[in-house]
Parts: C-alpha cells; sequence; structure tokens
C-alpha cells in the first residue's frame, strides 16, 4: 500500500508559479498512473491533471492546461504540479491520487485508489 505526502502549498501572490510536489512510499509508485485534484471551500474535487505511468501520457482539465504542468520523477518517487501566473480561483486544497492503471490517465477520483492529505494553496489577489 502506497502513502502520499503532498507538500508545496502555502499563501503566494497572484502572478506567481508554484511547485507542488507529491512524495510517495511503499507501493509501486513507478507502475501508477498519478493525479493531482483540487478542492475549494463548498465545491466538489475536480481533477486538473494526470500523468501515465512512464510520463508518455499527460491530461489536464481545460480550466487548467495553460498553466499548469504535471511531471514526475520514478527515481524520486515523487509526483509535480507546476502552477504558472497563479489566480486567486486556483485557491484551493491540493491533492495527489495514485491510480493502480498505470497506462491510462483517468479523470474520475474513484478511479484513484490511494490519496494524500492535501495541501492548501491559497493565491491572494
Amino acid at each position: 500500500q502506497a502513502q502520499l505526502a503532498e507538500s508545496g502549498g502555502g499563501l503566494v501572490q497572484a502572478g506567481h508559479s508554484l511547485t507542488l510536489s507529491c512524495a510517495a512510499s511503499g507501493g509501486s509508485f513507478e507502475s501508477y498512473a498519478m493525479g493531482w485534484f483540487r478542492q475549494a471551500p463548498g465545491k466538489e474535487r475536480e481533477f486538473v491533471a494526470g500523468i501515465s505511468f512512464d510520463s508518455s501520457r499527460k491530461l489536464y482539465s481545460d480550466s487548467v492546461k495553460d498553466r499548469f504542468t504535471i511531471f514526475r520523477d520514478n527515481a524520486k518517487t515523487t509526483v509535480y504540479l507546476l502552477i504558472d501566473s497563479l489566480k486567486p480561483e486556483d485557491t484551493a486544497r491540493y491533492y495527489c491520487a495514485a491510480d493502480l492503471g498505470g497506462f491510462q490517465v483517468r479523470t474520475q477520483a474513484r478511479d484513484y485508489v490511494y490519496w494524500g492529505q492535501g495541501t492548501q494553496l491559497t493565491v491572494s489577489a
């Protein structure tokens, strides 16, 4: 069983960039597809980005695809989310998750088995 731990959130001014990290331990990180989700207060958790086990496939939600970049380092068992040009509407708790079906990148939370506790990102105007 894998454990996931997100980091890198905080209070950031709009227009800046930030990289979130998700470190995995246990399990078989190199075989998992990984996803990033976010949940803002009063809203449902939403998919923002996903990456296949070998980085050959990446998928982004339409709302973030021009500003978010997902990448991973299997040697470090870590997946990252680079967010450029931060906006106040990016304020949310960001979660990483692991999908055992490593090649396909899926967007539904129910397809992901392991989840981290999340890291809070707050973007000030």
